[in-house]
């Protein structure tokens, strides 16, 4: 008989009104739907799993995405109008952004102000092969313009794994939250990427949760994920905390 210490349990049943504050759902503007009718299609793979309420975040990336304001909320504005048209009812979709920390960040900063998740929460990250040179800079010069940085799938940059985890907690010290890829819990992106997941979330250091979802293959792998007792008892009160944090923007 399967010991009930061994049996897994669905994510997806934790998701019930759930708002994804980090996705790739606009149309056409980063690498995540190429067209309206592919955003439309994650959006209802989203409502499967009670899913409803977005705020969508591309990418602005100096040498690969240079979105703008205006071109994030022209796509904003051209995937409200399909929803309006497409009989997907009960939806909504705000925009803010993924900025990338790199040498155009600090200039992005003096000269407008930043497209938020909510309030001033905005979503950062980092490249996956190093950290930039000026990150403490870079974290410094947020808060000091009244941002709260939430860094992006901490989990995902290698070069912040230990065993003691020190990195991370220095980042913790300059203000940082963590925002976990709830995909990185069923090893999507690797098992050290998951190894490091788990440590945060047994340190108590993750802050918020997200999809991350760039592509229909990722809602395929969030509706059949399933995780131990333990970890769904870790990750619920993250959810929970993000829905309590992202409610208000949807009120």
């Amino acid at each position: 008989m399967l010991s009930i210490f061994k049996k897994k349990f669905y994510l997806k049943d934790q998701l019930e009104g759930f708002i994804d504050i980090h996705n790739h759902i606009l149309p056409g503007i980063d690498d995540g739907a190429a067209e309206v009718e592919d955003s439309l299609n994650l959006i209802h793979k989203f409502k499967e799993m009670g899913v409803s309420n977005f705020v969508a975040t591309p990418h602005i990336m100096n040498d690969y995405y240079p979105n703008t304001p205006f071109t994030i909320n022209a796509a904003l504005d051209k995937l409200r109008i399909a929803l309006e048209g497409s009989g997907i009812s009960d939806v909504q979709v705000k925009a803010a952004a993924e900025y990338m920390m790199d040498h155009s960040f600090m200039e992005l900063l003096e000269q407008e102000p930043l497209l938020c998740l909510h309030q001033n929460y905005v979503l950062v990250e980092m490249s996956y092969f190093q950290a930039p040179i000026n990150l403490n800079e870079i974290l410094f010069t947020l808060q000091t313009k009244q941002y709260k940085p939430v860094l992006a799938h901490p989990e995902r940059y290698a070069y912040l794994h230990s065993k003691n985890l020190e990195r991370y907690e220095d980042l913790k010290r300059r203000g940082c939250l963590f925002q976990l890829n709830i995909l990185s819990l069923i090893g999507h992106y690797g098992s050290n990427i998951q190894k490091a997941a788990f440590a945060l979330l047994d340190k108590g250091m993750i802050d918020l949760i997200g999809t991350d979802t760039h592509q229909e293959r990722h809602l395929e792998k969030l509706a059949n994920a399933r995780l131990p007792k333990k970890r769904i008892e870790q990750v619920i009160p993250v959810i929970e905390r993000t829905k309590e944090l992202f409610t208000p923007a949807f009120s």
